[in-house]
């Protein structure tokens, strides 16, 4: 894993819930912060890492911003979008796409103070989501999830998920193969099948993957009997440090199914996940069963991670016992830990 032994020192938020040693190291990479569909030419407004942010989009594209005015600190999410101008609702001050002020209504033929600037972060569009780094520049790169763009599967995209606890909890719950039993029984999950078969881990230039073969179904709550007898569910999870990582489960006559779980740190202990899924089976049926069980997994799940104390993932490995299933969650704390993360 290649990542900066010295990050650049970029300016913290004005309130930061994170040490300022990890809010640096996050700082370099991309998250999603918003739906692509959401954006439009009414500004949004977004928190990532502490920072507020507003996105609005015009005829030249998206731009995403520190969400407050150096002019007298109004949310600039509250004001309206004006051609390719976001205008503030206080004093109507203008900005363009570069952040920098381009008209002051009270005083139209001054000079404009060269301070009068937003910082401005860079835009990638991509899996129906808008990605952003506060870091600017960076050579950190998107998780791979090319069955987006893929012809043979279907694009599902369930609304985000916004939990108490850190991004790091979300991911590690993700990855959790011995809570099925317990957590997800009225989805998929049963206590009469709780076992959790050895699987290995293995380390990747981006975090690492996890090969998972068991016979708990991933066919919802009285459809398991469409899966041939005997039938082995193969789950491959596959981490992108620090807090994104994608599952794919392998079905029966050569389906797939595939889950990005992107967690998007709002602060050290709040968290919007993101989840955009692809598949090549069942395409042209009603989806609406879908989006109404992945909500339930996704409740079954933040009911647990919501729970759990301290709400910051410990990366400590001393901190918390571990049992031989918890293979994923352990090689997701070095992960991090090896990242500079405390």
């Amino acid at each position: 894993m290649n990542y900066p032994a010295e990050p650049p020192i970029l300016p913290l938020p004005l309130h930061c819930t994170f040490s300022p040693q990890n809010w640096q190291i996050l700082a370099q990479h991309w998250y999603p912060i918003a739906f692509l569909q959401e954006v439009t030419d009414k500004p949004l407004a977004a928190v990532l890492l502490d920072q507020p942010l507003v996105v609005w989009r015009t005829p030249g594209g998206v731009t995403i911003a520190r969400d407050r005015c150096p002019h007298r600190g109004l949310s600039l999410s509250m004001g309206q979008v004006r051609g390719d101008q976001l205008v503030c609702p206080y004093h109507g001050l203008h900005y363009d796409a570069k952040g920098h002020c381009s008209h002051i209504p009270a005083h139209p033929d001054a000079t404009i103070p060269p301070t009068l600037v937003l910082p401005t972060y860079p835009v990638k569009e991509a899996y129906g989501l808008i990605w952003t780094c506060l870091a600017g520049h960076t050579k950190q790169t998107l998780p791979e999830f090319g069955e987006w763009e893929d012809s043979d599967y279907q694009q599902i995209l369930p609304d985000a998920l916004t939990v108490n606890t850190s991004a790091g909890r979300q991911v590690e719950g993700f990855l959790d193969v011995s809570h099925f039993a317990w957590v997800h029984t009225e989805t998929f999950g049963s206590q009469d099948n709780p076992l959790v078969p050895r699987y290995e881990v293995r380390c990747s230039d981006r975090g690492f993957s996890a090969d998972y073969w068991s016979k708990v179904s991933n066919f919802p709550k009285g459809l398991e009997h469409l899966a041939p007898e005997g039938f082995e569910w193969r789950r491959l999870f596959e981490v992108f440090l620090p807090f994104t990582a994608r599952l794919t489960v392998f079905f029966p006559e050569g389906g797939q199914l595939c889950i990005l779980n992107a967690a998007s740190p709002i602060s050290s202990t709040q968290t919007r996940m993101f989840a955009p899924i692809c598949r090549n089976f069942d395409r042209g049926v009603d989806l609406e069963p879908v989006y109404e069980f992945n909500r339930q997994v996704f409740a079954e799940d933040q009911r647990m991670i919501e729970a759990q104390v301290p709400k910051e993932l410990p990366l400590d490995l001393t901190a918390e016992v571990h049992i031989p299933a918890d293979r994923s969650s352990i090689a997701y704390r070095r992960g991090l830990r090896q990242m500079g993360l405390r």
